[in-house]
């Protein structure tokens, strides 16, 4: 039986009584207990009441919207539960978006607590605009790179996992599907689909003085594109994710890494495939002086260039950037043939390649959805 919204909140409060009296009853037996004159039994009491407390404040701190294109949920349109969605940093909202297409261009300010996307299904689910760079917007002027993004994520710690993001403009140049500016967004399970510049990890590139770090981790995720799909300044780690050349595609990433960063992009146990041709794409170019990208047990397919990486005509660039490989495999891993300046990483070197030294950080990010 399915409950209606105001049915769903009547039943969360009732439940949210029977907890609180539960709880109320233990308070009462411990508060009893710790009047007794044995120190340990006191202590241990104290603990197990602030372990209640904080079960409770635990329980008590997620908001789930749902939103659906029928109207039989909170919400028809993914923005409207956005907007909805707590301010407070330690707020949590989770939004289940169930099947269907959402076209929509969507904010997420940099003010929103914790937020989690949650699809029905990764291919039936999607998010999808057609805005493009050279598209004129309401005041007559271009958009831009940056302002043709179909969902902008400036909030820190957020999260999407079975859904499908993408920009659908075509081949008309710059059209981005996601942009993030925001700390620790994770991906599990997505798909990002588009043709140049389709996943912009932008991190704080714009930033005269970049004040932190910016951190994202993509799980089993499909990502495709034809010209620097992925790029940004951003650190950003990738598993077992599959990175898709389409036809006519030419470069794969395009790194801006910030020059006190020690990572930038880093692909571990992910697979390079696609329908471009044999030997036409290169797995990137450094679009700032000091981009990193890193590829560890990376399979990698013919579409690869042998030479593998390109210096976009800066050769300069070839001295401060860092693109490395370690236990490429497949026809397009031919290490002998990538160009000079780039690097075959030893093993012990492999291992500083850890998704928790990359991504941990000062405040020790454990990187998963909650």
């Amino acid at each position: 039986m399915q409950l209606r919204r105001s049915e769903t909140f009547v039943a969360s409060r009732v439940n949210t009584r029977r907890e609180l009296r539960r709880s109320d009853l233990l308070i009462t037996q411990l508060l009893t207990l710790m009047k007794t004159k044995n120190p340990l039994l006191f202590i241990a009491s104290i603990i197990i009441l602030m372990s209640i407390k904080s079960f409770s404040v635990a329980r008590n701190s997620e908001t789930i919207y749902t939103v659906s294109k029928d109207g039989k949920s909170d919400f028809k349109t993914i923005q409207e539960a956005v907007n909805a969605a707590g301010e407070k940093l330690d707020s949590k909202t989770k939004i289940i978006i169930r099947k269907g297409t959402y076209r929509e261009k969507i904010t997420i300010p940099a003010t929103k607590g914790i937020i989690l996307f949650e699809g029905e299904s990764a291919t039936e689910t999607i998010i999808v605009n057609d805005d493009f760079a050279s598209k004129k917007n309401t005041e007559g002027k271009e958009m831009g790179t940056t302002g043709s993004s179909t969902i902008f994520i400036f909030s820190d710690n957020f999260s999407a996992k079975n859904i499908t993001f993408q920009n659908d403009a075509g081949r008309v140049g710059q059209a981005v599907a996601v942009l993030i500016t925001g700390d620790k967004a994770i991906f599990e399970n997505c798909r990002f689909l588009g043709f140049q510049d389709t996943l912009y990890l932008k991190g704080e590139q714009d930033v005269p003085t970049p004040k932190r770090e910016i951190r994202h981790f993509f799980k089993n995720c499909y990502i495709e594109g034809t010209t620097d799909f992925i790029f940004g300044a951003a650190t950003a780690v990738f598993t077992d994710c599959t990175i898709y050349a389409k036809e006519s595609a030419t470069y794969l990433t395009a790194a801006s890494t910030q020059g006190n960063s020690k990572y930038g992009f880093v692909f571990i146990d992910c697979k390079i495939e696609g329908d471009a041709k044999p030997k036409s794409v290169y797995l990137g170019r450094p679009w700032r002086p000091f981009a990193k990208t890193v590829f560890i047990n990376t399979d990698i397919s013919n579409v690869i260039k042998p030479e593998g990486w390109h210096n976009w005509n800066k050769p300069d660039a070839e001295k401060t950037t860092f693109y490395a490989e370690y236990s490429s495999k497949g026809i397009g891993a031919d290490k002998e043939k990538r160009v000079s300046w780039s690097h075959q990483l030893s093993k012990k070197e492999a291992k500083e390649y850890s998704i928790k030294n990359i991504l941990s950080g000062k405040d020790n990010w454990n990187f998963k959805i909650e």
